[in-house]
């Protein structure tokens, strides 16, 4: 079974581009992503359009089977639909270093309770086929809750230098003792902003802290022209620090 790695952190810590770039540089054959959130900002830092190449995410797949449900008057089943569309690499876009699956924006009123239950069903009939899963996490504890992942093998939260990104850490190990989510690591990453001062304060926490990302205009020009990290150069600061932290973590890299 493949293992299962969690970014997770608080909404604009860089969730995505360290899952982007952490995709980039570590040795993992066959690597699949996941994005659950429903920004869906991973795929356009990988530089992936995939509405060009003609894939849809778990939730539009969902909008289909559905209408296709409502016409069937329930006769076909939705899982067993998912499935056939997964085989049919209808939801999932495969490249030369990961494959990518997103669970999307919802198209109706309510929870993303569904969406959920149909990556999760998903996860657990394909994680067998790779080495490893990245989970690219949208902001807060939802996707905990959920237990969308319920086995982890290393858990990173993302933190920006305020104090409420500092009480999100003890907020996910709350949740996930209390939904029963089991991980063999508990990393903190920090992002850009940090301060040394902040550095400090987290080596004396008690968690394993890694390191930050470090600042790097190339990022930001990307981000705003919406292309790829991938081709970001491997000296510039993003991606000698990522590799750093990855390094830390005990993670082989290209």
């Amino acid at each position: 079974m493949g293992e299962i790695n969690v970014i997770t952190g608080r909404g604009g810590t860089g969730k995505s581009t360290f899952t982007a770039l952490f995709a980039r540089y570590v040795y993992a054959k066959p690597l699949l992503l996941i994005d659950l959130d429903p920004d869906e900002s991973l795929a356009k830092m990988l530089g992936v359009d995939l509405e060009k190449e003609g894939k849809d995410s778990i939730s539009e797949a969902l909008s289909r089977i559905i209408e296709k449900g409502r016409k069937s008057r329930g006769k076909d089943d939705s899982p067993d639909l998912l499935r056939r569309m997964m085989e049919e690499e209808k939801i999932i876009y495969r490249d030369r270093k990961f494959d990518l699956i997103t669970l999307g924006t919802k198209f109706a009123p309510g929870c993303y309770c569904l969406p959920d239950e149909m990556i999760k069903e998903t996860i657990r009939n394909i994680q067998a086929h790779y080495e490893m899963i990245l989970v690219d996490s949208p902001a807060g504890l939802e996707h905990l809750n959920r237990k969308v992942t319920p086995e982890i093998n290393d858990l990173f939260v993302l933190l920006d230098p305020s104090e409420k990104s500092a009480k999100h850490i003890e907020r996910i190990k709350y949740v996930t003792k209390g939904v029963n989510i089991h991980y063999q690591h508990f990393y903190l990453v920090g992002n850009y902003r940090f301060s040394d001062e902040i550095e400090t304060y987290l080596l004396r926490s008690g968690e394993k802290y890694l390191g930050r990302i470090a600042y790097d205009p190339l990022v930001r020009e990307r981000n705003l022209k919406g292309e790829s990290l991938l081709k970001i150069p491997e000296d510039s600061p993003s991606s000698l620090s990522v590799k750093k932290i990855l390094q830390e973590a005990g993670y082989v890299l290209v």
